[in-house]
């Protein structure tokens, strides 16, 4: 079924939004039927619970959402998706819902219908709705149709998700919107002054590229970063299987990235964007990258390899590099980074990395408006001295584990260039299901930024 509202027009049953301490009050203004079938079915207006109410016809005549508490809402988001996810077949219209919530509400009903079907059919959800009044369902529509596209990318298996076939998302994405799109690719990159990208990648059967996309010719410029490793064996630092089981979500920040690039564009920013996106497998053979080997970044930084396994931070380098020397207003890099950002805030939340406080003020309400949870960390600096190994100018694995993800957005700051710059180090994945988000990919991070660049960048 499409992330989409139902048509203007369409018939519409009433899903009435009911909190628990408003349940009584509720069910005393409703005729006694309705009432006393609700009370019999065992409705309490619980969070997560949605009950039809049956008409004279044996149709549904009505239905009705809980809304918990307060304090049970705020311990979660998209509260009505799982109505969506139980309810019968139908369009629905909510009334009741308190209007400040109708968007992430009415966003969450759209997401709840995703499915990720490509290998099995799926069971999506099959209530539908009626765009709530006052909201963008246009808007809300491309939003969620960007989120599926970073699902989609990130769910697929790197036996049919690997460079090759990220590249064609890439320039299907720039075709659709008129975007120009660019692939540096193998020993070019060598040409090209892209030695990490090529280094980390040159082990794998599908060779190692750039990925180049710009958009829009008036405005501040705007330049998105995305990790795209495919699959990450962890190199001649192999991984246990235990780690390697997920790695198909390697490449979570090219699909957070992709989804974002979708939304601007469908909506038509008035900015310049610009999307680079470093694609490799970091794979085993006897072309690897070796632990000790020192590279030389397009920077002209070297770069001491203490271990394969902490890859994405070079091919990043390189992109990082060459977003700086078209002096964008904002960079910004999206990354499943290190397990430290995980260990630090867990999956459901999008540690990022930013020296501007305005970005931060602005990006931190974002995404409580959106409901798309961030977390500020540190740039710290006296850290600086970790990532300094002596024999090269960097190390791109400092030893001790202390402050991982900290130290990892330090190394790619030195490959900014010294313009305003933002990293984010997420999960992009979902290792259980919660409302309007089933197990699997999931974007992070994007929507919140989406919603914060019209102040950020003055639009």
């Amino acid at each position: 079924m499409p992330l989409t509202f139902a048509d203007p027009g369409t018939p519409a049953i009433p899903l009435h939004v009911v909190a628990e301490d408003g349940l009584e009050a509720w069910l005393a203004a409703q005729p006694e039927a309705t009432a006393s079938w609700l009370r019999a079915t065992g409705f309490t207006a619980a969070l997560g619970q949605a009950a039809p109410v049956p008409d004279g016809a044996g149709g549904v005549g009505l239905a009705v959402a809980g809304y918990g508490t307060g304090a049970s809402r705020a311990r979660g988001r998209f509260h009505l998706a799982g109505a969506a996810a139980t309810l019968p077949e139908g369009t629905y219209r909510i009334e009741g819902l308190p209007p400040e919530a109708a968007e992430v509400e009415a966003l969450g009903w759209l997401l709840s219908h995703y499915a990720f079907d490509r290998y099995r059919a799926q069971n999506a959800a099959k209530a539908r709705l009626a765009a709530p009044a006052g909201v963008e369902a246009a808007r809300l529509e491309v939003i969620a149709a960007g989120e599926a596209l970073t699902r989609d990318l990130v769910n697929t298996p790197a036996a049919d998700l690997g460079p090759d076939a990220l590249e064609t998302a890439c320039t299907d994405l720039a075709a659709r919107f008129g975007a120009r799109a660019e692939v540096i690719r193998g020993g070019d990159l060598i040409a090209r002054n892209l030695p990490m990208i090529h280094a980390v990648g040159r082990a794998a059967a599908q060779a190692p590229r750039l990925i180049d996309m710009a958009w829009g010719d008036a405005g501040p410029a705007l330049t998105l970063v995305g990790k795209g490793v495919c699959f990450d064996t962890g190199g001649l630092n192999l991984k246990p299987g235990s780690s390697m089981g997920l790695m198909k979500k390697d490449m979570g920040g090219a699909a957070t990235v992709l989804g974002l690039a979708h939304m601007i564009m469908a909506l038509g920013l008035p900015l310049r964007l610009r999307v680079l996106i470093p694609v490799v497998e970091n794979a085993v053979s006897a072309t690897a990258f070796r632990p000790g080997d020192i590279l030389t970044a397009r920077n002209g930084l070297t770069v001491e390899v203490n271990n394969t396994d902490a890859e994405g931070r070079l091919v990043l380098a390189d992109a990082l590099a060459l977003a700086a020397e078209g002096t964008p207003d904002l960079i910004i890099s999206m990354a499943t980074l290190t397990g430290a950002a995980r260990v630090a805030v867990g999956p459901d939340l999008a540690p990022y990395y930013t020296d501007d406080s305005h970005l931060a003020t602005a990006l931190d309400a974002a995404a409580a408006r959106v409901a798309d949870p961030v977390w500020r960390m540190p740039f710290h600096a006296p850290y600086e001295a970790m990532i300094e190994p002596g024999i090269a100018d960097l190390d791109n694995a400092p030893s001790g584990g202390m402050a991982g993800s900290i130290t990892a957005a330090l190394f790619l700051r030195r490959f900014a260039g010294g313009l305003p710059y933002t990293h984010f180090d997420i999960y992009a994945w979902q290792p259980k299901p919660a409302s309007a988000r089933p197990k699997g990919g999931v974007g992070m991070g994007a929507r919140a930024l989406l919603e914060a660049l019209p102040e950020v960048l003055g639009l």
